[in-house]
């Protein structure tokens, strides 16, 4: 029998999207940051996000070739920050504070709409509820999910810049049902995408893998070629996704 949920975080549980506004209030954000810290920026505001954006393309290409996530204090002066001349012990003493800020301001966030709802309900059903998140942040997440008040939802939150793993890498999975005390061949994942959510879950034998589109959909999978994996549910809401969770319960008894 099902026991246990499990979730992507964004672009599943929180609406998430970025534009070139986010970039622009991301640029002036972490140009202020560094100058704070007595890191001087010659470029204007447009030559230094081209080269900070470079540093996130490579890094996100050699990150996605090995589906291995590094720190904060290795991405930042080895990939992002790459391209300058700055103290690099500066910025691995700031590169927490910097990989937070970037996660909160390159994109905008919001909750979707019902999670609160569903979170309930699977709770009230017995569930064992956790968090699978692919993240350059140490910490921004918990925060996120504070600020949502949802935190006290979840059992586990297992991140891939804690663990080294990034979906779909089966390590990453395999940590979280260890933490979770639970068993694939019983376990639901959730997530929006199908390069890391459902081809990640269904490679870690999850029982049932769940998708829910987002705007980062598209961008994420356009790589994706055809698949042996494919989700058991397509959803819209997350009504949806409690209604097959009690069709499944009921069809078990």
């Amino acid at each position: 029998m099902l026991d246990t949920v499990l979730f992507d975080m964004g672009g599943t549980l929180e609406d998430i999207n970025y534009d070139e506004v986010t970039a622009r209030k991301v640029t002036l954000k972490l140009m202020e940051m560094l100058r704070a810290k007595g890191l001087e920026v010659e470029d204007s505001p447009e030559a230094f996000w081209e080269k900070v954006n470079c540093g996130v393309q490579n890094y996100k290409a050699w990150s996605q070739s090995v589906n291995l996530e590094l720190k904060p204090e290795e991405i930042w002066p080895d990939f992002y920050l790459r391209e300058f001349c700055f103290d690099r012990d500066t910025i691995i003493g700031m590169a927490e504070e910097l990989a937070s800020m970037w996660e909160v301001t390159y994109f905008n966030r919001k909750l979707r709409p019902g999670v609160v709802e569903m979170l309930d309900a699977l709770k009230a059903r017995g569930y064992k509820l956790g968090i699978i998140s692919n993240t350059a942040a140490l910490y921004s997440v918990f925060h996120v999910l504070e600020d949502y008040g949802i935190r006290e939802y979840f059992d586990d939150v297992t991140l891939s810049s804690v663990t080294g793993y990034r979906k779909p890498h089966e390590g990453i999975f395999r940590i979280s049902l260890y933490e979770m005390r639970s068993l694939p061949e019983h376990s639901v994942y959730v997530g929006d995408t199908m390069s890391r959510d459902i081809i990640g879950s269904k490679r870690a034998g999850f029982a049932v893998a769940v998708q829910i589109k987002s705007f980062m959909t598209g961008p994420s999978d356009t790589k994706v070629q055809q698949s042996e994996y494919r989700p058991d549910y397509v959803i819209t809401d997350f009504a949806q996704l409690v209604q097959i969770l009690d069709d499944a319960r009921v069809s078990a008894s």
